[in-house]
Formats: C-alpha cells, sequence, structure tokens
C-alpha cells in the first residue's frame, strides 16, 4: 500500500488530516463492512418507490426487475474501477480527482458531485421527518394539533443527522454495520405480512398489472429507465474511493460491493412491487409510500416499529451517501479552512435550501429528469477519471504530488484542458437530446452518452499532449 510523509505535506495548502492518505491502521474495513455499506444505503424508501415510476409508465413487475438488476450491474463496473484507487492509495475522490483535472480543476468535479449530494441529502432528509411525523402520530395523537408538526418532524430529523455529521466517518461505520441486519429483517417482515394478507405471491403480483397508468411499449421505455437505474447511483460510482480508502485490500472492497450493490437494489425495489400490489387486494388501493402503508396497518407497537425501521434506513442512507462525499468535496476548496466536518454541516445546511419536498413530489419527475438529467454530467466526470487511472497512467500515481501545488499534476495553472473539454462534450452531446429532437436517444442514454464521449475525448486530448 502506498504511502506518503505527512509531516512534509502538512503545510501544503492542499493537504489536511482529513483529506491525507489513510495509513495501514485505518484501512479497517471488511467485506461485510462494504456490503453492509451498500445494504444500508440501499435499503432506503427511493429504493422501495424506484419501480413505482417505471411501472406507472407502462412496464410489467418483472420488466421493472430486469431494469433494474441491469442498471445496477453496470453502475457497479466503474463503481469497481473507480474504487481501486481508494484502496490502492488511501485517497478520498476529491483528492484522485487532481490527477486527472489538475490541483485547482479538481474542484469543479468535486463541487458538482457535492451540489447533487445535497440535492439528495434533502430528498432523504424530508422522507425521513415524514416518518418520524407518522411515528409521533401513532404515539401521541396529540401530535396532530401541534401547530407546522410536519416541519418540525423534518427539523428534528435534520438535526439527528447533524449530530451524527460531528462524529466523523467511523460513526457512520458503525452505524451501517448494525443496521444492515435490522434493515433486511425489516423488509423480510413487510414483503411477508404482504404474501400472508394478499394471498400468496402469485397472486399479489397478477395484481400489479393495475399499477401500469399508461401502455408506453417496453423498447420505448427501456432506454430512459435504464438510465435512470444508472444515474441512481451514479454520483456514488465517482465518490466510492472515499470509503474505499477504507478498505483491507482490493478484495474487500470488490466483493463486497458486488454482493451489497445490484443484489439489494433489486430485492429492495421487487419488495416495494410486491407490498404495493398486496395493498390493492388488502385496501383496494395501491399504496406506495411505506410510511402512509406502516400508519394504514394498524396497531401503535406496529406502527412504531416500522417508523423506526424506516428512520433507521433513511439516516443509514443519507449520512454514508449524502455526507461523506460533500464533507470531503467542500473540504478540498479550502483545506485549511474547511474540515470533514464543516463540510458535512454546509451540507446539512445548503440541503433544506434546495427545497426537497419538491424534488420529491412527482415520482416519475424525479426518474425521468432529476436522475437521467444529471446522470449525464457524472458520466462524463467518471469516464475522465477511469480514462486517466486506467488507460493513461495504468494505474500508477504520484501519491505525493496530489497534495502539490507546483507537483506533476499542476498541468496549466492547477488546470487540465483536456479533462475539463472532455467534460463539456459528454454532458453537451447528452443534454443536446432536450433542445434538439432528433437527439432525443442521446438524452435517453445520458449516462451512457457521457461517459463514453468523455473517456474517448480525454484519451486522445492526453495521448495527443
Amino acid at each position: 500500500m502506498a504511502e506518503t510523509r505527512d509531516d512534509s505535506l502538512s503545510h501544503s495548502p492542499l493537504w489536511n488530516p482529513d483529506l491525507a492518505p489513510t495509513t495501514p491502521a485505518q484501512r479497517t474495513w471488511s467485506t461485510y463492512n462494504i456490503a453492509a455499506l451498500w445494504i444500508g444505503m440501499s435499503v432506503v424508501i427511493t429504493t422501495y418507490t424506484l419501480a413505482s415510476g417505471i411501472m406507472q409508465q407502462g412496464m410489467t413487475w418483472w420488466q421493472a426487475m430486469i431494469t433494474i438488476l441491469l442498471g445496477n450491474s453496470i453502475v457497479l463496473v466503474p463503481m469497481v474501477l473507480n474504487a481501486h484507487a481508494g484502496t490502492k492509495y488511501g485517497v478520498s475522490f476529491p483528492v484522485l480527482c487532481r490527477a486527472a483535472f489538475g490541483v485547482r480543476g479538481a474542484n469543479v468535479p468535486a463541487i458538482l458531485r457535492a451540489i447533487v449530494a445535497c440535492g439528495w441529502f434533502g430528498i432523504q432528509t424530508w422522507i425521513g421527518g415524514l416518518a418520524l411525523h407518522e411515528l409521533m402520530m401513532a404515539a401521541w395523537p396529540g401530535w396532530a394539533a401541534v401547530p407546522g408538526n410536519v416541519w418540525i418532524a423534518f427539523l428534528a430529523f435534520w438535526l439527528v443527522q447533524v449530530a451524527i455529521v460531528l462524529r466523523g466517518l467511523e460513526g457512520i461505520k458503525m452505524l451501517e454495520s448494525w443496521s444492515a441486519p435490522l434493515l433486511l429483517g425489516g423488509g423480510a417482515a413487510l414483503l411477508w405480512w404482504a404474501i400472508v394478507r394478499g394471498g400468496g405471491l402469485g397472486h399479489i403480483l397478477s395484481e400489479s398489472q393495475k399499477l401500469q397508468q399508461a401502455q408506453t411499449p417496453f423498447w420505448t421505455l427501456f432506454p430512459a429507465a435504464l438510465t435512470a437505474n444508472v444515474g441512481y447511483w451514479a454520483t456514488l460510482s465517482l465518490n466510492i474511493p472515499d470509503f474505499t480508502r477504507y478498505a483491507k485490500n482490493q478484495r474487500s472492497q470488490i466483493l463486497g460491493q458486488a454482493l451489497g450493490l445490484p443484489t439489494t437494489m433489486t430485492a429492495f425495489a421487487f419488495i416495494g412491487v410486491a407490498v404495493t400490489s398486496a395493498t390493492i387486494v388488502i385496501f383496494g388501493e395501491a399504496i406506495w409510500d411505506p410510511i402512509k402503508l406502516i400508519a394504514r396497518i394498524g396497531s401503535p407497537p406496529v406502527i412504531i416499529l416500522g417508523a423506526l425501521i424506516v428512520l433507521a434506513a433513511q439516516l443509514t442512507t443519507n449520512m454514508a451517501a449524502n455526507v461523506v462525499s460533500p464533507a470531503n468535496d467542500f473540504s478540498s476548496l479550502a483545506p485549511k479552512r474547511i474540515s470533514y466536518v464543516t463540510g458535512g454541516l454546509m451540507t446539512a445546511v445548503i440541503g433544506i435550501v434546495m427545497m426537497p419536498w419538491k424534488l420529491y413530489a412527482d415520482a416519475a419527475a424525479y426518474i425521468f429528469t432529476w436522475l437521467i438529467g444529471y446522470s449525464s454530467l457524472m458520466g462524463a466526470v467518471g469516464g475522465v477519471l477511469i480514462a486517466d487511472y486506467w488507460i493513461v497512467r495504468r494505474t500508477n500515481l504520484h501519491l505525493e504530488d496530489l497534495y502539490l501545488t507546483e507537483g506533476a499534476y499542476r498541468y496549466t495553472g492547477g488546470w487540465n484542458v483536456a479533462a475539463v473539454v472532455a467534460t463539456a462534450v459528454g454532458c453537451g452531446l447528452a443534454w443536446g437530446g432536450l433542445v434538439i429532437p432528433a437527439l432525443k436517444p442521446l438524452y435517453d442514454y445520458a449516462w451512457f452518452v457521457g461517459f463514453a464521449a468523455a473517456f474517448a475525448v480525454y484519451v486522445g486530448m492526453m495521448r495527443g499532449d
């Protein structure tokens, strides 16, 4: 494992203890820890409802499952490739970006990634606030008369997360590892309830056709749906080094991700479809939102337990997926003034400013606009990073130079023009489909187009340099 001399770099404006390479003593995450990380991030309400927007447009339940499995299997590839550098060199995402974009240019992909994470943080916090609201309604009937009760619950859930941010990354590792069995057990219990009350798995799945509100042909819908599913974790495929820098070895990060990501995403999305189909049989209507479903199931103890599991799901996902990366990204802007904790607090504030209740209001817009729209940007940045690390540098980095303003990654004034141009071309091609009807297929495959175009342009420009 590569090491660097922290004592000689501590005076560099690009270095602070949170961005420094991890030491061998810090690399304690096993295959289980990495898999538990993905279970904690995948078992969340947005995964539970992921198939809803696809099925509402016309897909059957099994077509939606295949699309979700394929999308997550595809995004696993860049996930593992980008994770390699984190494990080998112990560096975080914004530091790795310096190799391709330059020590100053790296701030561009880092901040773009951070802004997306802030949006996600807000969405998951809003959902967690709704779950807390339902919990309070069940535990104390008088809560319904409290003015602004939903907003109070939202703020309370936000404050809980702020408290965890203050504890640092080790607290997140413990949270994910302990909560993974609870989340899997809660999902299994909900599925069992649906099968028993709904008259068997075959019967409830036969009812799933009632969830289809449109009749869009499969192959017309498939490109955008697949891209949306790739886009779901496109952000994590970039900043996965933030976690794998703590992995014991490459085997731990590869196996942990392969076991934890595509399997959990598909399984929990299936639970969402099966349970929602069962609500048609049991209640006479489709209830996609698990928070509303828990409130309908019955007794206060069941509601309280269910709401606590939902709260745990939102908490584990938000802390890992939407705090770690932007905290590091903001820290990389001014390492001497912004620590990991300060960056995490900035994320929490910006997440509210972005008004997440509006982002989450429309499931179809959430999937086909929010997820696809930013997936092209994430794909383009991912194309540049993978091309740089695997093709241009053959996995060889000058570790100390990643923290030096006048080192090997200074390029032109701290900017690598090739990386900026490649990213712009990748995004431009994908987004062109929004304004030019003839280019609509490029937008439907936004992540793939952004990734491929940026990858090819970057390799071409770097080889010609």
